[in-house]
């Protein structure tokens, strides 16, 4: 058997990286940069107001009685106004606003007498510190200096700051197209054996969780010159990147996934629980990753071989075991669990048919062969987009 590790690698080998596109920033958030970023500009672009007051030069800040000059707004460049900068008069001023040459501190409204704009002279207190309520070109960041790496989700802050840089579009990495099959002849049958389709919905939205978009669902039933015929239409028609699968991998009888593509990949076991058996292939070019069928299985399976491959998931973090884990004598198993203050706890059974009971599931915990006690340290696996789910 090989270890996850080396069948992610497998898998890795089949895949190419999709060329990078140029999106709208305002639909960026949830797509990864394709290349670093760093600043074009200051931010803030110039000294401007924090407060809603007055601004000052030094000869003003012992306080006193002074008169007032012209309003100056956010947005009005201050020399237009004040060609020479801040002479005898104090200069309302609203937040953001450029402030004047020679301005050295800012002075609330509400500190003054009167306490609101309007008047043609004004009573300053003694004292203002020097630099006060200015926010400095450049103190949030400066020009040249690294924003983004390549490969980082595009959070809405992101998109506000590469806002703040005058971008309006931005280079990110193409995402996969991809073909699921899912089904069986006993799967949304009129049978009363029949099994409904729960594989299909579920990695439709795996799918949309991690940034990968879906192009077209093939069934399957267990024929498999129909199976082969499906997926060679559904490929000429829509060209995707990969295919995943879901089922009919084992070594049952009627293991049609198995019987078309065992000629052009790998299907073996992969020395963990659940999700042991395990394919890839190459199928007229096109790269497919065959995950097993139950439905716990998958799930598994799709964090594991199909998010880090083909889209994007939060790298596994190092946790603690909140109770002890038996494990398995010569397996690893993957427990559904939730964590809190990083202290990882198990949810719902083993077992890779009780997809309801890992419904509240926010990570997957990776136990070794032989099991760990509580307080050991276990790697873990964030389910979803990013570990704001943990509650971390």
């Amino acid at each position: 058997m090989v270890t996850p590790e080396e069948h992610a690698a497998a898998i890795a080998r089949l895949i190419a990286d999709q060329p990078a596109v140029a999106v709208p920033l305002i639909d960026a958030p949830g797509r990864l940069l394709a290349a670093p970023v760093t600043a074009a500009f200051d931010s803030p672009r110039f000294d401007n107001s924090q407060m809603d007051g007055y601004a000052l030069s030094a000869a003003h800040l012992a306080g006193g009685e002074f008169s007032v000059g012209a309003t100056l707004p956010a947005g009005t460049d201050p020399n237009v106004l004040y060609p020479e900068g801040i002479g005898a008069e104090i200069v309302p001023i609203m937040t953001g606003a450029k402030v004047p040459r020679g301005t050295a501190a800012i002075v609330p409204v509400e500190r003054c007498n009167p306490p609101t704009f309007g008047a043609a002279t004004v009573t300053v207190p003694a004292g203002i510190p020097l630099g006060q309520f200015i926010r400095p070109q450049g103190s949030d960041i400066a020009a040249g200096e690294f924003l983004l790496e390549a490969g980082e989700l595009i959070t809405p802050v992101a998109v506000g700051v590469l806002a703040g840089q005058g971008l309006t579009d931005v280079e990110v990495r193409g995402r996969h197209r991809v073909i699921l099959c899912t089904g069986g002849a006993e799967i949304g049958s009129d049978s009363a054996a029949a099994i409904p389709d729960s594989n299909g919905p579920m990695l439709q939205a795996l799918c949309a969780q991690a940034g990968i978009n879906v192009a077209g669902h093939v069934r399957t039933n267990d024929d498999p010159e129909q199976l082969a015929a499906d997926l060679e239409a559904v490929i000429e028609q829509l060209n995707p990147t990969a295919i995943i699968t879901s089922g009919g991998i084992s070594a049952g009888e009627f293991e049609v996934i198995r019987q078309v593509l065992a000629p052009h990949g790998w299907f073996g076991h992969v020395n963990q629980q659940p999700g042991g058996p395990q394919g890839w292939a190459r199928f007229h070019g096109v790269p497919v990753i065959c995950l097993p069928g139950n439905p716990v299985s998958t799930l598994v399976s799709f964090r594991l071989f199909v998010a880090p491959l083909l889209g994007m998931s939060p790298a596994p973090v190092a946790c603690q075991m909140g109770t002890d884990a038996p494990g398995l004598p010569t397996k690893e198993q993957f427990l559904r669990g939730v964590l809190a203050d990083r202290v990882a706890r198990p949810v719902g059974g083993a077992g890779s048919h009780l997809l309801a009971q890992a419904l509240h599931a926010t990570c997957l915990i990776r136990i070794p062969a032989g099991g760990v006690p509580g307080g050991a340290s276990v790697r873990v696996y964030p389910l979803g987009a990013s570990s704001c789910a943990l509650g971390w």
